[in-house]
């Protein structure tokens, strides 16, 4: 797949800023990503974000980091932090944006260091893909945690995209999949990446799979629209 957003990222570290990223997804909506919002300092992050960067403690991996805002945070304020994404554009941006140790892998793919906070903040448990990945995928955290470690996540329960019964129920199509899985593609400057699937995660469903993995799950905070920060242990 074109790594839309890693050259998106790295043109707008290098000066070069004309257009923002363009997304399309099977719930029929159109979107953008604005570049200079990936490059947001704490004060730009929303609360959920900045709540997430409070409970960070010790060695920390930032799973998907993206432009690496979240781990050049962190980083300024003295943790041992990895910034850690499969985008090569993303982890030469954070290179040039001064984050020391970067890692440029899938993290299904790593296994070289355990650390006390796995972050994956921006819907970053996305990159799960299909649910019936999220049990695997939650085994091999684990195996990155050290002894008494977490992991701090973000996402959102998009039943709300859904149409309302007169009970007040939701009528979600029967696809046959979970209804969290979006179909993505991206666009920037007449370049466009593959179909991808990316996961929307209700809290329920998060609690159960985490039951299921031996992890201890709470909701640390709600947002204002359907969106919660966990925390796993």
């Amino acid at each position: 797949m074109k790594d839309i957003l890693g050259m998106a990222m790295l043109e707008y570290q290098n000066g070069i800023y004309s257009e923002d990223i363009a997304t399309f997804s099977s719930l029929d909506e159109t979107d953008t990503i604005p570049l200079p919002y990936l490059f947001r300092d704490f004060k730009g992050m929303p609360p959920l974000e900045q709540k997430a960067l409070s409970l960070c403690k010790r060695s920390i991996l930032d799973i998907g980091c993206g432009a690496g805002s979240h781990s050049l945070y962190l980083q300024q304020k003295g943790y041992e932090v990895t910034a850690l994404d499969s985008s090569k554009g993303a982890i030469e941006t954070c290179r040039l944006r001064g984050i020391e140790k970067r890692v440029h892998a899938n993290v299904l793919d790593f296994a070289a260091e355990k650390f006390d906070t796995l972050l994956m903040l921006m819907n970053g448990i996305g990159i799960v893909g299909h649910l019936k990945n999220l049990g695997n995928f939650l085994t091999h955290l684990k195996s990155l945690l050290k002894p008494g470690g977490q992991i701090l996540l973000d996402s959102s329960d998009i039943i709300y995209m859904f149409n309302e019964d007169d009970d007040g129920g939701r009528w979600v199509p029967d696809s046959g999949s979970y209804y969290g899985e979006v179909a993505f593609t991206m666009q920037y400057k007449g370049l466009k990446s593959g179909p991808f699937i990316w996961l929307y995660l209700d809290y329920h469903t998060l609690t159960n799979a985490a039951t299921i993995n031996d992890l201890h799950c709470e909701i640390v905070k709600k947002g204002d629209h359907y969106d919660y920060l966990a925390r796993l242990w």
